[in-house]
């Protein structure tokens, strides 16, 4: 993975190729190029899809469920461990 810096070097580096070329390239070739370009810089990147972060969002979510489930369970044993550990008083 590069750095910020090294990638946005980078594209600016290609991107300044792409605009000062000696011939102008069509409208569909400049976007097919610089598109390219940009899913090049982004693959050096440690990025996720959406899919990929709505799945992991989704994961967390029913492990946070999970986990007040399971500590409001331990209070309620441990209320009920200290009432019987308590003797009666009269």
């Amino acid at each position: 993975m590069l750095p910020p810096k090294a990638l946005l070097d980078a594209l600016s580096s290609h991107a300044s190729r792409l605009f000062n070329g000696e011939t102008p390239l069509p409208r569909s070739e400049f976007e097919a190029q610089f598109k390219a370009l940009l899913q090049s810089g982004f693959s050096k990147l440690d990025l996720v899809s959406r899919e990929e972060f709505d799945s992991q969002m989704a994961v967390l979510a029913r492990t946070r469920a999970r986990l007040e489930a399971l500590e409001a369970k331990v209070a309620e044993l441990e209320r009920a461990t200290a009432q019987a550990a308590t003797p009666p008083t009269e």
